[in-house]
């Protein structure tokens, strides 16, 4: 098997990098004090194509796959996770729903201004007693004439105060629910939702996350997601790239914390040398290399596996599941070998520290994963597990 990279995604790689490095890292420390996100960063990343990244060209995108979309996540999860949540949070599961699930019209007028980053987009799911139980949820579409009229609300919606387009689940049918009950929609913001409660977050503070309301809120029949009745199946499908893709943010942050860790045992002295020469030093990074590693073969043989059209749910899960924990492992490891200055805001991993914590949560809880991944392991055996 040949595991370079094509010469094309090389030099995506480096044009993402320098604009990481050059743009996005300076901005990184003032978002997360300021608590707000910097939408001149997220404007010059519409300039150069990257929120339209893993789409076709025909649709504004650069056409680069799931290969090119998680190398984009790498690299800005190496600089501020914040800026990864928000592009991440666009592509996708918000642009994703529609790019998967949408017919040519609504890719038409919906993902090419998405795409090329004219317009912004956010995906709504969770509800106040709806989050790990995705089919719980409550908020309410009702057909009347050639539109639906939307009640209810979403929370903890990232990109919600700032979303020109958002992919809402809804129930349209209270008797059959998660079995045909549950309908996609496509919502513009003209369309009349509020944005409700903006979160203050411990981590990722220069993201927005917000709660949506929706009272009678009207939309055209026409703004239905695939099949009334199949939202349910539509946004699952959608997670899937959202859960591969936070795992190649989590390897960036993994991959910095070791970089990290190692430049800083390079030239840090105690008892007359380097603490390089410790060995319980060595063992940290050793062990973080390890990890990174790991996960670099995980995720990119899985994005390989979504551009092969092969069914990737389990895989999705594990880069997950494994990717949060190995971040924050390996910035909780540079953390403890920097000591003081790693728990000190004037340095990057203390942001860090606080920025992993969330990639446990969203996208599905790490419990939650662990159900996916027996549930498809048991189902190639023959065997259907129900929560």
């Amino acid at each position: 098997m040949d595991f370079t990279f094509p010469r094309e995604l090389e030099k995506f790689r480096k044009l993402v990098r320098e604009f990481a490095n050059e743009v996005v890292r300076p901005a990184s420390k003032a978002a997360d004090i300021k608590h707000e996100v910097n939408m001149d960063v997220i404007r010059q990343a519409a300039d150069i194509g990257l929120l339209g990244v893993p789409f076709p060209q025909k649709y504004g995108g650069v056409g680069a796959g799931e290969t090119g979309y998680c190398i984009l996540m790498e690299e800005l999860g190496r600089t501020c996770t914040s800026t990864a949540t928000t592009i991440g949070a666009h592509i996708g599961i918000g642009a994703m729903a529609i790019y998967l699930a949408g017919t040519e019209e609504q890719k038409q007028k919906y993902l090419v201004p998405l795409a090329r980053g004219e317009k912004l987009a956010a995906f709504a799911l969770t509800e106040p007693n709806a989050g790990s139980d995705a089919a719980g949820i409550k908020t309410r579409a009702v057909r009347d004439g050639d539109d639906y009229v939307i009640n209810g609300s979403k929370m903890y919606i990232t990109n919600g105060p700032l979303a020109d387009v958002v992919s809402v689940l809804v129930v349209t049918d209270p008797v059959l629910k998660a079995h045909g009950g549950i309908t996609a929609f496509i919502v513009e913001k003209d369309a009349g939702f509020q944005v409700g409660t903006v979160e203050k977050k411990m981590g990722i503070r220069g993201s927005a996350t917000s709660e949506l309301v929706f009272e009678d809120v009207r939309v055209p029949k026409e703004n239905v997601l695939g099949q009334v009745g199949l939202g349910f199946i539509i946004f699952m499908q959608t997670l899937d790239t959202g859960r591969l893709t936070l795992g190649a943010a989590t390897l960036g942050g993994a991959q910095e914390a070791l970089e990290i860790a190692i430049d800083y045992a390079r030239v840090r002295e105690a008892f007359g040398k380097p603490i390089a020469h410790k060995q319980s030093i060595q063992f940290m990074i050793a062990d973080m290399a390890a990890e990174v590693e790991a996960l670099r073969s995980l995720v990119y043989r899985t994005a390989w596996m979504v551009d092969q059209g092969m069914p990737y749910t389990k895989e999705a899960g594990i880069c997950k599941l494994l990717g949060s924990q190995i971040a924050s492992r390996n910035i909780h490891r540079a953390l403890q070998i920097l000591g003081a200055l790693g728990y000190s805001r004037d340095f990057p991993v203390e942001r860090m520290f606080r920025d992993a914590r969330i990639a446990e949560i969203f996208e599905g809880t790490n419990e939650i994963q662990r159900i996916v991944i027996a549930s498809q392991l048991f189902r190639e055996v023959g065997v259907r597990i129900r929560p």
